[in-house]
C-alpha cells in the first residue's frame, strides 16, 4: 500500500518537467555545484568560531563521511530497493533526465541525506533565522531533483533527509559535549 502510494507520488511529481527545468534540475544535482557552498559554510563558521573551528571540523567531516556512507552500505545494500528507473514495472513511465539513473539502489537518497545533514549540523552552528530558511529550501531542492531526475522516489528522498538530519543533529550534540569537557578541563581548578 505505501510503496504503491510511493510509485504513485512519484509519477505525478516526476511527470511535471520541461526541457528547460530537465537542464535546471540536473545541475543542481550535480556535486560541483555543492563544492562552493560546502567552502562558503565552512569559511563562516570558521570566521564565526575561530579558534573552536578545529574543534567543531572533526564532527562536520565526521558527519558528512556518516551521512553518505550510512545511505549507502547500511540502507541501499541492505533493503535493495529498485530505483523507478531502474524498475521494471515503470519502463517508459520514468522521465530520466541525460539517460543517467544511477546504481541499482535507492532506498535512501544519499543526495537527501548529505544534504540535509550539511543543512542541519550547519544551521545548528550559524543559528541565523537566515540562514536556516535558506539553507533547508536548499536541501528540500537537491531533494525534490532527485524525483524530478527520475532516480528517486518520494520515500528515498524523505527517509534519506531525516537520516541524514539525524546524524547532524547527533553530532552536533557530540561537538556540544565534546565542547563542554574542553571548557571544563580548560577551567584553573578552584581553591
Amino acid at each position: 500500500m505505501l510503496e504503491h502510494f510511493d510509485q504513485q507520488l512519484f509519477l505525478f511529481l516526476n511527470s511535471i518537467n520541461s526541457p528547460f527545468w530537465d537542464k535546471v534540475m540536473f545541475v543542481i544535482s550535480g556535486k560541483v555545484i555543492w563544492a562552493p557552498l560546502y567552502l562558503g559554510i565552512l569559511l563562516y563558521i570558521g570566521i564565526k568560531y575561530k579558534k573552536k573551528f578545529f574543534l567543531i571540523l572533526p564532527f562536520i567531516i565526521l558527519a558528512v563521511v556518516l551521512a553518505d556512507q550510512v545511505s549507502v552500505q547500511l540502507f541501499k545494500n541492505l533493503f535493495q530497493r529498485l530505483r523507478p528507473c531502474h524498475e521494471p514495472s515503470l519502463e517508459r513511465m520514468v522521465h530520466l533526465v541525460n539517460g543517467e539513473c544511477g546504481g541499482l539502489y535507492g532506498f535512501v537518497s544519499s543526495h537527501a541525506s548529505n544534504s540535509f545533514n550539511v543543512a542541519l549540523i550547519s544551521l545548528l552552528l550559524i543559528k541565523k533565522r537566515w540562514y536556516t530558511i535558506s539553507i533547508i529550501s536548499w536541501a528540500t531542492i537537491i531533494g525534490y531533483s532527485r524525483i524530478y531526475l527520475g532516480v528517486h522516489y518520494p520515500g528515498d528522498v524523505f527517509f534519506g533527509s531525516i537520516l541524514g538530519a539525524l546524524i547532524g543533529w547527533s553530532l552536533y550534540k557530540l561537538y556540544e559535549l565534546t565542547d563542554r569537557k574542553f571548557n571544563v578541563l580548560s577551567q584553573p581548578p578552584v581553591n
